[in-house]
């Protein structure tokens, strides 16, 4: 039985929850993770270098003798990883998970992605694309539109570029900050649509340009605050299973979404191998793409990673080769929770660097994924917003409630802060 050797490409808890799964793997020689964080380098090795210098990386897959790179978050994907180590001869002998620029532009660029859906029919909301010179023509469309008004920047924007306002007055205001340069070039051309009214869930396929496997579905938590209120994050917390996503609705996302997007990308010649995050909105029943992502969902991974029973490298080796007809997901039949200790202020100005205490306790009753950690003078520290994800499983949501927040209280540091409802409203669908 061939091992292979593992480079992971990131820093955060999607990319410790997903090193730590590939660590099961019965396939796994060595895993390499490229930076990585404090958490990976308890069971794999760390390497330095910047997930975009695409020059170091291809040295550490010659040095490292490398069978297949796995790439956590989605700029170097966006960027082109793939199509350089493809022009530099490398993955003629290295598989790789992820797409490159060609299909990589479904999260690049909004507009693209509404193209598409366009294109093949895929459920979507109503939209427009403005550029800046177009200003009085987007107000004048917003105008025909209802209340609230959703404004996404074209590029990507670190997950804070989608803007959902109560007002036109807000929204114009918006509208023109984006313009100003409110998320750097990302928001020369904003996407204006129609607000879909639901509850939103993520599904996950791994896919090998023709066919897929589908991971467990979660849903994750975008706003800062309790009962959703604040500013929008990159994630506050997921839980999986969604007790909404019964066997006909699972059917429609299949016919009406999943298996048209990967023959759409077929057909416009788009040889695309790897994750497809697909975020949707359950309106009545229906699902609606509100957005693709080509990589996994941050705080979703570690939630959805804890319900895989199978062997994701076995998975991710079939999707990379080009055929994933003989894989099977297996689905632990448990609830995941996850809940993320962010450092005061998130999404705005935050304190870095603050001493954190509690991890080990905390890791006995749950799995603790570094998200925004350093080791520094034999600590570790805060780095970044979202600090550490705590994911839990259990047999049912409320007892999955009632242990993650026995266990959220053992992380400490300065300014810690983390939402005490994560999963509250799935209990109470999950009760009816």
């Amino acid at each position: 039985m061939k091992k292979y050797n593992v480079l992971v490409i990131g820093s955060g808890g999607r990319e410790h929850a997903i090193a730590l799964k590939l660590s099961t793997s019965t396939l796994l020689d060595r895993l390499f993770v490229v930076p990585g964080n404090p958490g990976t380098a308890s069971f794999a090795e760390n390497l330095p270098g910047n997930v975009l210098d695409f020059g170091n990386i291809a040295g550490i897959i010659r040095e490292k003798s490398v069978d297949i790179v796995v790439v956590g978050p989605e700029d170097p994907l966006v960027h082109g990883l793939r199509d350089y180590l493809e022009a530099a001869g490398i993955l003629e002998n290295v598989l790789f998970v992820g797409p490159g620029k060609s299909g990589a532009r479904l999260e690049g660029s909004k507009d693209f992605a509404k193209g598409f859906m366009r294109r093949h029919g895929i459920p979507t909301a109503a939209y427009r694309t403005f550029s800046m010179e177009d200003r009085e023509d987007a107000i004048a469309f917003m105008k025909t539109l209802d209340a609230p008004y959703v404004l996404k920047a074209d590029g990507l924007a670190a997950g804070k570029g989608v803007l959902i306002l109560d007002s036109i007055g807000e929204a114009v205001s918006a509208l023109d900050e984006i313009f100003a340069g409110k998320f750097g070039h990302a928001g020369d051309k904003v996407v204006i649509e129609q607000y879909l009214k639901g509850i939103e869930v993520s599904f996950f396929a791994i896919t090998d340009g023709h066919g897929y496997v589908l991971l467990p579905e979660a849903k994750d938590y975008k706003r800062a605050m309790d009962g959703d209120t604040g500013l929008n994050t990159g994630g506050m917390g997921a839980v999986s299973p969604v007790p909404f996503v019964t066997p006909d609705f699972r059917k429609k996302v299949e016919d009406r979404i999943i298996r048209p997007t990967i023959k759409g990308l077929e057909e416009e010649g788009t040889d695309y191998r790897g994750f497809i995050f697909f975020g949707l909105m359950d309106c009545a029943g229906d699902p609606y793409v509100i957005e693709y992502n080509v990589r996994m969902g941050d705080p979703e991974t570690e939630a959805v990673m804890s319900r895989v029973g199978s062997d994701l490298l076995a998975h991710l080796v079939a999707a990379a080769r080009g055929d994933v007809s003989g894989e099977e997901v297996s689905v632990l039949p448990c609830t995941a929770l996850t809940g993320i200790v962010v450092s005061g202020g998130y999404p705005q100005a935050y304190g870095k660097g603050y001493a954190i205490d509690g991890i080990e306790a905390c890791a006995s009753k749950a799995a603790v994924f570094h998200s925004g950690t350093a080791f520094r003078d034999g600590r570790t520290v805060t780095a970044g917003g979202r600090v550490l994800a705590v994911t839990v499983t259990s047999g049912t949501l409320a007892a999955a409630r009632e242990l993650l927040y026995s266990a959220l209280p053992d992380i400490k540091f300065e300014n810690s802060y983390y939402r005490s409802d994560i999963g509250a409203d799935m209990l109470k669908l999950s009760d009816k």
